[in-house]
């Protein structure tokens, strides 16, 4: 089952588990698990970050650059 991000694409190889011929289970490899795991990680911290940007709304913001030269952090 290919999964599409926009940086690769993912194949999960799962093992499905059936009990009285219903699926129960998937079982996958553990790299896959865990690469799932960070996908959804990202995912969540996406959808956090768009929350909080949509919470600001319009108000102003700072550029990093001028954030950068008021801490005295360019060379």
């Amino acid at each position: 089952m290919p999964t599409n991000n926009s940086n690769t694409t993912m194949t999960l190889h799962p093992e499905i588990l059936s009990k009285n011929g219903k699926k129960q289970f998937a079982v996958l490899p553990y790299e896959e698990f865990i690469a799932l795991q960070a996908r959804l990680a990202d995912a969540d911290d996406l959808l956090e970050l768009r929350k909080a940007k949509h919470a600001e709304g319009r108000k102003k913001s700072t550029p990093l650059a001028a954030v950068k030269r008021e801490l005295g952090l360019t060379q």
